[in-house]
């Protein structure tokens, strides 16, 4: 069944509403909707809502509310120093069906990828359309938000708003590490927030290390193989969504 959002609206049953114009043109014209036909839509309040193609077939009539536990029960926002070539928008395409909370694109020393104020409004753009069509297509109750930082300050700073930060860092795999990220995620309680940061291709460097540790981040090693960039965070939430859905 399609799914649509309206973010800026909340409804009740029997409310009759329209979509937005891009949605619009996709229900009506791509895939020529016909009264009585009924399509999922998820609204401000998060509410899950089946909604009935009207007569007209230009609006729709709410006439059912669902109740569905989709979202991960931990907030998982993923960093990424930016990467090559379109890696950060498979990231950010998978991250959003795996459950991801929010995606940042950070400058990471070694990222071979650099983005000008032109560049990163047209990147986000991007983002923010791929992800809005993967949560759609995996039945998220929210779109996930998506910020392109400029500096490592910027990432930084964000620290506070997160219960716990974590870096998953190639030297702590190579070392034998592996405990830390299961200690972890059974510290972690329903509702919690959790900021994880990658590196881009190159990794991430000592001085980053240093700076992340001293703010009280906590190095985590993903098991013995090396992972692409792309894959790392999708380890993670994958892991994530085990321990915390499925596990428990």
């Amino acid at each position: 069944m399609q799914q649509y959002f309206l973010p800026d609206k909340v409804a009740n049953i029997g409310d009759v509403f329209s979509l937005d114009k891009s949605d619009h043109h996709h229900l009506f014209t791509v895939l020529r909707a016909q009264a009585g036909e009924v399509v999922q839509v998820v609204f401000a309040d998060q509410s899950l809502m089946l909604a009935e193609v009207g007569d007209d077939q230009a609006t729709l009539t709410v006439i059912e509310k669902l109740t569905r536990q989709i979202e991960l029960p931990v907030d998982v926002t993923i960093a990424v120093g930016l990467p090559k070539g379109d890696k950060l928008e498979f990231i950010a395409q998978k991250a959003t069906e795996l459950g991801a909370h929010e995606l940042i694109g950070f400058p990471a020393k070694w990222s071979v990828s650099k983005l000008d104020a032109k560049k990163t409004s047209k990147k986000t753009e991007r983002l923010q359309k791929i992800v809005k069509g993967a949560a759609e297509q995996s039945k998220r109750l929210r779109i996930p938000g998506v910020q392109l930082l400029d500096s490592l300050k910027a990432l930084t700073d964000l620290f506070g708003n997160y219960d716990v930060v974590l870096v998953a860092y190639e030297e702590s795999a190579k070392s034998d590490e592996v405990s830390m990220f299961t200690k972890q995620l059974a510290a972690l309680n329903n509702g919690a927030s959790c900021l994880v940061i990658f590196g881009s291709e190159g990794g991430i460097s000592p001085e980053e290390i240093a700076v992340f540790t001293q703010l009280g981040a906590i190095q985590i090693g993903l098991g013995p193989r090396i992972m692409r960039a792309e894959t790392a965070p999708l380890y993670v939430l994958s892991a994530i969504s085990f321990y915390t859905e499925l596990l428990r």
